[in-house]
């Protein structure tokens, strides 16, 4: 009983600081950046203390996703418009491939391929979320609109929600035993149903901000139509539940149980964004996709 209400305590929490974050885009940078660092941070100690003949550079790699993040924020957002803003991470990486040709570890591929695995597996998926947070508005300037990021989150709340809840309830069937042996077939339906539903409510909401930023002058398209909205919630469904089953992977590859205690009675950071990190970049696909059609 106390456990859970740690849980819920700090899932309360949790929550109201990513939804209060999207207010200014300084409060999201700003959360996201510590957040992205301290994943990166769990993540290669994880790395160092479980895979044998693995040594990161735990420092750097942090910064780097740190930088790569603010980077990337600044880039989409305007405030840094030249690429060049990118240089100095990419020096970073360069040296981190070269610096082990003078540290005489005893398996540099496997400090390599950990070293990449924490820039693409945290790095890139956190910095997905000011791409999605900056866009481009009918008067050629970039605005910020918090409502596809936090919408992601939503869907992913919503989706864990409710594959729980139809999960204890009518789950028969295992999803992927082989990984994540609590998962059902019957779960994870419901979260998409429910996700649906929530995407719907979304899409509500959008249209009905147009229709205010409308009758006040001002040209502003819905961000997506109720059909596309929709579809987003699927892909965030689908891709989150892969993200979650990524990251019982790379747990039961290494043989720890949570990622961290970081999170009272919700375990470490990757625990807790595992399925952000397949679900930013696919929603990013899913968004720019539409602008192709």
């Amino acid at each position: 009983m106390k456990n859970l209400i740690v849980r819920a305590i700090t899932g309360v929490i949790f929550v109201a600081a990513i939804v209060t974050s999207f207010l200014r885009p300084e409060a999201m940078m700003l959360l996201f950046a510590i957040v992205t660092g301290l994943t990166a941070w769990e993540l290669c100690g994880l790395v160092n203390d479980h895979v044998p003949a693995a040594n990161t550079n735990r420092f750097i790699c942090t910064v780097a996703a740190v930088y790569f993040f603010l980077a990337m924020g600044g880039y989409v957002s305007g405030m840094t418009p030249s690429a060049g803003v990118f240089i100095p991470y990419l020096l970073t990486i360069v040296y981190l491939f070269i610096s082990e040709l003078y540290l005489r570890q005893e398996n540099p591929i496997h400090d390599w391929a950990y070293t990449m695995f924490s820039q693409m597996y945290v790095a890139l998926p956190f910095s997905m979320i000011p791409v999605l947070a900056f866009n481009g508005g009918a008067d050629g300037q970039v605005h910020f609109n918090a409502i596809l990021p936090l919408s992601v989150f939503i869907f992913l709340w919503v989706s864990d929600t409710g594959a729980y809840c139809v999960g204890s309830l009518l789950g028969r069937h295992k999803l992927f035993p082989r990984v994540s042996p609590g998962k059902s077939w019957e779960g994870s339906i419901g979260g998409g149903v429910f996700v649906l539903i929530a995407a719907a409510v979304v899409a509500w909401y959008d249209h009905l901000e147009f229709e205010d930023l409308k009758a006040a002058g001002e040209l502003y398209p819905p961000v997506l139509t109720n059909l596309q909205w929709l579809g987003l919630g699927l892909v965030v469904c689908v891709f989150g539940t892969w993200g979650d089953l990524v990251e019982s992977l790379f747990k039961r590859t290494i043989g720890i149980k949570d990622s961290g205690s970081i999170l009272p009675g919700h375990g470490g950071m990757l625990d807790r964004f595992d399925s952000s990190l397949m679900a930013f970049p696919a929603a990013v696909i899913y968004i720019f996709s539409l602008s192709l059609i």
